[in-house]
């Protein structure tokens, strides 16, 4: 038995999702082999819900090996289709590195003038503003300045 049951309803959403998937992995004359089981996994983490093609003509031997793969991956076989196969796991999270020291990059900012007569179009200028730069009302860049910190903090910390 998998690790992962799926509710009717959440079968026929996974359905609905993997109609317009193209395969991914293709299983041969071979059958399972363990590069399969590995491109299958890699493909599972990669995409969450994928496609299989098993060129066997034999039915039985295409449900067992969904259900191998299911269990072998912790997945939720989704549908058995012809000689097509759709698996389902949640993908995991991609825990993002973040840096203390990071200070805020370059961007882009777009400065607009608008003319003085109402008839004319307004003027748009794009301006790259660093990461120790900012952008006054007036629509000038201007260096950020140290923040002033009173000599009693300045002390404590």
């Amino acid at each position: 038995m998998s690790a992962i049951e799926l509710t009717p309803a959440d079968r026929k959403a996974k359905r609905g999702e993997a109609h317009h998937l193209e395969p991914v992995v293709m299983i041969g004359a071979e059958g399972l082999t363990p590069a399969i089981v590995k491109e299958t996994d890699a493909a599972l983490k990669a995409h969450g819900l994928i496609k299989i093609r098993m060129f066997s003509d034999d039915r039985a031997a295409r449900e067992a090996a969904l259900a191998e793969l299911a269990d072998r991956l912790d997945a939720a076989p989704v549908q058995h289709i012809g000689k097509l196969l759709v698996l389902w796991r949640p993908l995991p999270e991609k825990a993002a590195p973040e840096k203390e020291d990071r200070r805020p990059g370059p961007r882009t900012v777009k400065l607009v003038t608008f003319s003085k007569s109402g008839t004319h179009r307004p003027t748009v200028k794009k301006v790259t503003v660093m990461g120790n730069q900012r952008v006054t009302a007036g629509g000038q860049i201007k260096r950020a300045k140290a923040r002033a910190t009173s000599v009693k903090k300045r002390a404590q910390g």
